[in-house]
């Protein structure tokens, strides 16, 4: 019995149940082992590439986590309302809790261990997303600029002869990329302006070709100001920046037509920056290479602006 002569004993089954709910349902979001498969993508489009779906999965967990702890705030806000609304028959006031340091503890620790693990996964996906430390089977240097897309296919072709690592249209490029571009690369380039258009699809921007199954490796330089290269269901982007050179690797694993555009605001016509990127089988993808050399696009385009004193004293310092 309270002080007052009021019975309190029914609510404690009550919230010793609902304590026990919610301990339940985060056992059941965190501790089964599903796959991105097995939840919705929340938006995302289908991953083409091997390394998406680790994109996606931190995604959906992220997701995942926000619910658990919307749920649990949610519930602790309702199960306040009613279990501690005021009586009809009553006015007093009830107990008043303050600096109770277990409480004041808990509303601390609890979300730094949330942002920690996120931090964690975080840095441990990116640190896997960004590793250029495997040799690629294929190299392309995408080059933006206003208000397009070029791009240097760093291969060997048939009839072709020159050097990727001595042109001096890729001296933009840093040595520690050109130590893996194949030896005598004489190499081919496509180029697009806004006109330009996919001829089988009809959307707009040129189209950069790539080979199922091979690990591709994408060198992104500019020639003007800011742009980033994003091709939508590879579910990665990455910022080309002028004097600076940037680098990320992935392997297609669908045949298809995808759409990609630049994700950085860089001037007026900053949404007519679109292309398309196909991705075909490497018999196919060689085909194309000799059929750009036909048309007499053979070399390299400029790559862009050379790095700046700064990166390279960055890069040195970093060996």
């Amino acid at each position: 019995m309270s002080p007052n002569g009021s019975d309190r004993s029914p609510r404690r089954p009550m919230r010793r149940k609902l304590l026990q709910a919610l301990t339940a349902g985060l056992v059941l979001a965190t501790a089964t082992g599903c796959t991105y498969k097995d939840f919705p993508r929340l938006g995302m489009p289908t991953p083409t590439t091997e390394e998406a779906p680790m994109i996606l999965s931190l995604w959906q967990g992220s997701w995942a986590a926000a619910l658990v702890v919307g749920c649990l705030v949610w519930g602790l806000i309702l199960w306040s309302a009613f279990f501690h609304r005021r009586s009809r028959t009553k006015v007093e006031v009830p107990p008043q809790t303050r600096y109770n340091m277990p409480i004041e503890a808990l509303y601390t620790v609890v979300p730094l261990i949330i942002v920690s693990v996120l931090f964690y996964f975080t840095a441990r996906d990116e640190s896997k997303l960004m590793d250029t430390s495997k040799k690629p089977d294929v190299t392309i240097n995408v080059i933006g600029y206003q208000w397009s897309w070029g791009f240097n296919y760093v291969e060997p072709v048939a009839g072709v002869t020159g050097d990727a690592k001595t042109d001096p249209n890729l001296d933009a490029i840093p040595d520690r990329y050109k130590k893996d571009f194949p030896v005598n690369a004489g190499g081919v380039y496509d180029f697009g302006t806004p006109a330009t258009r996919n001829p089988q699809t009809g959307n707009p921007g040129p189209t950069l070709w790539l080979p199922k199954g091979k690990t591709v490796r994408f060198v992104l330089t500019s020639r003007d100001v800011i742009h980033s290269f994003w091709v939508v269901p590879f579910l990665m982007k990455q910022d080309v920046i002028p004097g600076h050179t940037n680098a990320f690797q992935v392997t297609p694993n669908k045949e298809g037509t995808f759409l990609g555009k630049c994700a950085e605001l860089c001037g007026v016509d900053h949404s007519r920056m679109l292309f398309n990127v196909k991705v075909v089988s490497p018999e196919r993808y060689e085909q194309h290479l000799k059929d750009l050399a036909k048309k007499g696009q053979t070399g390299y385009i400029p790559a862009g602006i050379a790095q700046t004193s700064h990166e390279k004293n960055r890069e040195t310092n970093n060996l």
